[in-house]
């Protein structure tokens, strides 16, 4: 089975360097290192590495063991958490229902 390659586009690419490098400032913040992290993870030190350049071919999962470690994993839940367009778009079908 051959697997397809993701294209990320360069403003998503943007958003991914600054999760990684807001990784990594957490991770510094509690005076952890590389090993430690990646360790507590339960992935390897080079897959660290690439969650902190924002590599986008790293699985979810795996940034989420990161996000554990660091006791961030409750800021997943943020994610698509307040989807205005989505909110935008149902008013819009609310709003045709009733005519």
């Amino acid at each position: 089975m051959k697997i397809k390659r993701q294209i990320v586009l360069p403003k998503q690419q943007e958003l991914l360097d600054r999760l990684g490098e807001n990784i990594k400032l957490a991770r510094k913040r509690r005076n952890l290192t590389t090993l430690q992290v990646a360790e507590r993870a339960g992935i390897d030190r080079s897959t660290l590495y690439h969650i902190e350049k924002g590599n986008p071919r790293v699985s979810i999962g795996a940034y989420l063991n990161v996000f554990r470690v660091l006791g961030l994993q409750d800021d997943f839940l943020k994610l698509g958490a307040d989807d205005e367009l989505g909110r935008k778009l149902q008013d819009l079908k609310l709003m045709d229902n009733r005519k």
